[in-house]
């Protein structure tokens, strides 16, 4: 690879066999290097311990190598790397930028059944309605201190002062590349770390595509709207932002998305019954 040629990923997690979107968008984030001559890595992201599983970690490789795609080593595992992920999380704490919530799912839906007007982030979700985040800083120490449960969430608003200029990135597809304004605010308090992790699907993906140095991120049409909270942490962190592509979603006959949760086929189910790689190439459009 020459210097400055693009870099994207794949980065499934292990959490359920693969399936036929996970095959469009490895296959899409294969082709699209090969056209640039750039480099596509392959990232586990693992953080959450309850559902990922050292099996399917090797059902990943196992149908990656099947549909005939390879990856530089190592292959970067998230769950190896929290230390750096609570090096982040540490340093928005610090500056004021993330607090501690001690809510409980049930306290947090209470008060936003009575304002089921407010405002919702694109996942459809109420925005947090703030409960812990102006609690007395003795109170918080001290609840720290006893170990209480927490989750960390972002202040939006603090962070929104903390990012000077405007926010936004750089999309592309075959046809070119063009500007899109980020609106981060509409995720509202957003968890950054976990209960039971210190990080988030969001802190962890900006810090790994900065450490691994991603120019170009290829993912799923599902989560465009994440985008602009990842540009909003890549702000806040000081990383650089990638360009993104949302590709099409791969549904099911009922025009569903495929999900592993919802027992979608998976690449082992077709490859049992007979499917070849070249068939589930064809089907996906790459011929």
């Amino acid at each position: 690879m020459s210097p400055g040629a693009p870099v994207f990923r794949f980065a499934p997690s292990p959490n359920g066999r693969l399936h036929l979107g996970h095959a469009y968008s490895a296959l899409l984030n294969a082709d699209l290097a090969r056209k640039s001559e750039g480099l596509c890595r392959l990232r586990i992201e693992d953080i959450d311990p309850l559902r990922s599983k050292p099996d399917l970690v090797t059902a990943i490789g196992a149908d990656l190598a099947w549909l005939g795609l390879t990856y530089p080593e190592p292959v970067r595992h998230q769950s190896r790397h929290m230390d750096a992920y609570r090096a982040a999380l540490d340093g928005l704490i610090a500056r004021g930028l993330a607090y501690p919530c001690f809510c409980s799912r049930g306290q947090i839906r209470a008060p936003t059944a009575a304002n089921a007007g407010g405002p919702h982030d694109p996942d459809g979700v109420p925005h947090y309605p703030g409960l812990c985040r102006g609690l007395d800083p003795v109170i918080t120490a001290e609840r720290l201190a006893r170990g209480e449960p927490h989750a960390w969430r972002l202040d939006m608003a603090a962070a929104l002062r903390g990012a000077v200029g405007p926010l936004g990135y750089t999309a592309f597809d075959e046809a070119g590349a063009w500007p899109v304004a980020a609106d981060p605010a509409r995720w509202g308090d957003a968890v950054i770390a976990r209960r039971d992790v210190p990080t988030s699907y969001h802190l962890a993906v900006v810090h790994d595509d900065a450490e691994e140095g991603i120019t170009h991120v290829v993912r799923g049409r599902d989560l465009e709207a994440a985008t602009d909270l990842h540009v909003l942490l890549q702000r806040l962190l000081g990383l650089p932002t990638p360009r993104y592509r949302h590709h099409r979603l791969i549904l099911d006959t009922l025009g569903e998305k495929l999900a592993k949760s919802r027992g979608s086929q998976s690449l082992a189910d077709l490859r049992q019954a007979g499917t070849t790689p070249e068939q589930i190439r064809r089907r996906l459009g790459f011929v």
